[in-house]
């Protein structure tokens, strides 16, 4: 494992299991790992890690085959992208950290406490489900599950413009603006068609239904009421299964309400934090 600086502040690669993960730490303070969703990229995490103010430092990173990241030869499952985000942390020189995981990141999140419990301090689930439909998660809205199949919507500006309120709901709805802002980050890094492939790969099968009641960590639970993706009652799940763990809702939240109401989401995340 090897982690190599880069020209652009706060900005390294680190090299893990064959492949090269491009992380952005910014700030100081207590370490909080970001988990960005389906085909996210790190530049998508600014208006949140913006609004989490001094205090906090944040680590993000391009998961395999997505943003600047390179790829495996051969896709894996949760578990194995779980072991390589533990051995980046190792490579940054982290004992521990706390984790925000958002959508598939939350997946990946839970998979990381899984197996490497002592990594992770506090947990915060945003936007995410127990398992994959039938496995424990309750399914969204057909249409945007459908929509999420490929990632043509970080490569066609006009696309993602097109089918923002309907997949993302929340504010996405109500605000074209906020959907220019979000287009600029995930357009000028997307995913490559492999890499978004194997994260689809990754999450076929998952659940953490069985290993719910042994999670120890504190955890802050973040569900939005108007998510077509990942709806409310995953949060609900998720909150009564986990021993230590609040629910908070996002009235009016969608999908991306980290991102679109960044300020009362970053609030939460917070005070949880502090507390």
């Amino acid at each position: 494992m090897r982690a190599t600086t880069d020209t652009q502040a706060g900005e390294q690669y680190v090299d893990v299991e064959g492949i090269r993960i491009r992380v952005a730490v910014r700030g100081e303070g207590s370490p909080l790992l970001l988990v960005m969703g389906l085909g996210g990229n790190l530049e998508m995490w600014e208006p949140f890690r913006r609004a989490l103010g001094p205090g906090i430092q944040t680590i993000a990173f391009d998961a395999p085959g997505v943003g600047s990241s390179t790829n495996w030869s051969w896709p894996r499952r949760m578990g194995g992208l779980a072991r390589a985000v533990d051995r980046m942390v190792d490579a940054l020189g982290y004992d521990a950290v706390d984790a925000l995981g958002v959508s598939l990141g939350g997946a990946l999140a839970q998979e990381l406490v899984k197996q490497r419990p002592e990594r992770v301090r506090r947990l915060v689930l945003a936007a995410t489900a127990p398992g994959v439909p039938g496995l424990g998660g309750v399914p969204g809205n057909l249409r945007a599950m459908l929509m999420l199949a490929t990632p043509r919507r970080y490569h066609d500006e006009n696309y993602f413009r097109r089918i923002a309120p309907t997949l993302y709901g929340g504010a996405a709805r109500r605000n074209g603006g906020l959907i220019e802002q979000q287009a600029h980050a995930r357009l000028g890094n997307p995913p490559s068609w492999r890499g978004y492939a194997a994260q689809l790969y990754a999450i076929q099968g998952w659940t953490m239904i069985p290993w719910l009641r042994l999670v120890r960590q504190p955890t802050l639970v973040l569900a939005g009421d108007d998510d077509p993706i990942v709806p409310l009652v995953n949060g609900k799940i998720l909150a009564r299964l986990l021993p230590n763990a609040r629910l908070h809702v996002i009235r009016g939240g969608g999908h991306l309400f980290l991102l679109e109401q960044a300020e009362e989401s970053a609030a939460a995340v917070r005070a949880f934090l502090d507390g």
